[in-house]
C-alpha cells in the first residue's frame, strides 16, 4: 500500500462540553476501557478503533460534529500530497501526544461540506 494514502479510520473524535461527565458516561455507563486522559481529552478503546473525547482545541471546533481521524503512515508526505491535490488544511502536522515511545501526530482539514477531519500518524521512537 502506498504510504501517502489513508490506511484506515484510526480514531473518531467526539466534542464534549464537560470532560469529566463524558468520561463517566463512556467509562461507567458504556463500559469502554479508558486508555488515558489529560485535562482536555480522554481516549477510549473500542475494538481497535480509538474514541477521543475532547474539549474544543480551537474556536472553530466549538460547534463541531464528530471528527474522523484517518490514519496514515507518513503524515508529512500525505499532508504534502493532499495539499497539492487541493485539500484545505487548517494547520500543519504537529505532535499532539506522547505515550511512552509513541508520538501521535495530527493535522486537521476541511471537507467540501465544511466538516473538520484529520490525518493522524503514530510514530514509534527508536
Amino acid at each position: 500500500m502506498d504510504a501517502d494514502f489513508i490506511q484506515k479510520v484510526g480514531q473518531i473524535g467526539v466534542p464534549v462540553k464537560d470532560l469529566e461527565r463524558a468520561i463517566h458516561f463512556y467509562k461507567d455507563q458504556l463500559n469502554l476501557p479508558l486508555l488515558f486522559n489529560t485535562d482536555t481529552m480522554a481516549f477510549f478503546e473500542c475494538n481497535g478503533l480509538r474514541l477521543l473525547l475532547s474539549l474544543p482545541e480551537k474556536d472553530e471546533f466549538a460547534n463541531a460534529s464528530s471528527v474522523i481521524y484517518f490514519q496514515v503512515d507518513q503524515i508529512k508526505n500525505t499532508y504534502e500530497k493532499f495539499l497539492r491535490d487541493g485539500v484545505t488544511f487548517i494547520d500543519e502536522p504537529h505532535l499532539v501526544a506522547k505515550m511512552g515511545q509513541t508520538e501521535t501526530w495530527m493535522t486537521f482539514f476541511k471537507d467540501t461540506e465544511g466538516n473538520t477531519h484529520a490525518l493522524m500518524s503514530e510514530v514509534h521512537a527508536q
